[in-house]
């Protein structure tokens, strides 16, 4: 049995300390990897069917065989792993906030997701996504405009309940017309919510977007032993056909 706490790594960021701590949970009898931001929980090694299934449901509706992908937010680094498991990946970017955060991965302090750093395809980029993503440059300083198949999203807890007051602008129709203008016609884009359905929220995709779908995931809670639910929204980018807002069924 490893100790029973241990503080891995922590960094102060203009949005607060985030730090990342490994915990022996007897309830389940294994080591737990957190990340924290101040005193709020971000993400958890016990909880990451919801985080795999935002890569799985947005290629699998990703057309294409050479894949250049975005992923938004690195934390634990399970968005990306899934990802990575898709032969069809060319190159995938990662935009992280924190430097900490993408220094945990180069040291490989995460026993799920080691070696994520140093595989050929991936790129880890520290930066801001939501100001790279309202920006005309994009992701890619070094070719401006870049675009690409799918952007799959794991950053705030849900449209609204952001991590920081800013971001609040990219879950709007001006923001997500600026984030689709990265993607490729027919690409996909995905995105994590830790709250349920949010019709409104679907409304503004309809508008941006064709294809919108916000689907739940259900997954075993092993605290509760009961279940959680987090939602995975999915839509598609095209130049011809614009979202009304009619198409009521895609998003329940």
């Amino acid at each position: 049995m490893s100790a029973h706490f241990e503080e891995l790594g922590w960094r102060q960021t203009p949005i607060g300390e985030i730090s990342l701590r490994r915990r022996f949970d007897p309830t389940v009898r294994m080591d737990v990897y957190e990340v924290k931001l101040g005193d709020e929980y971000l993400m958890s090694s016990l909880f990451t069917v919801a985080e795999r299934e935002l890569s799985r449901l947005g290629l699998a509706r990703t057309p294409g065989e050479r894949l250049d992908v975005l992923v938004g937010g690195l934390g634990l680094g399970y968005t990306a792993r899934e990802a990575l498991a898709d032969p069809r990946i060319r190159t995938l970017t990662v935009i992280e906030y924190s430097d900490a955060v993408i220094d945990w991965h180069r040291r490989d302090l995460l026993p799920d997701t080691a070696g994520l750093a140093a595989d050929e395809r991936v790129e880890l980029v520290c930066a801001d996504f939501f100001a790279a993503a309202a920006g005309s440059v994009g992701f890619d300083p070094a070719h401006p405009g870049r675009v690409y198949d799918a952007l799959l999203l794991d950053i705030d807890h849900s449209p609204r309940h952001v991590l920081h007051g800013p971001n609040a602008a990219f879950y709007t129709r001006e923001g997500l017309r600026a984030a689709a203008n990265h993607l490729v016609d027919g690409g996909t884009f995905a995105m994590w919510s830790d709250d349920a359905p949010d019709e409104q929220f679907c409304a503004i995709l309809e508008s941006v977007f064709v294809d919108v779908q916000a689907q739940r995931i259900v997954f075993g809670n092993p605290l509760t032993r009961g279940q959680s639910s987090a939602t995975i929204y999915l839509a598609t980018r095209s130049h011809s056909v614009r979202g009304t807002g009619d198409d009521q069924a895609l998003c329940d």
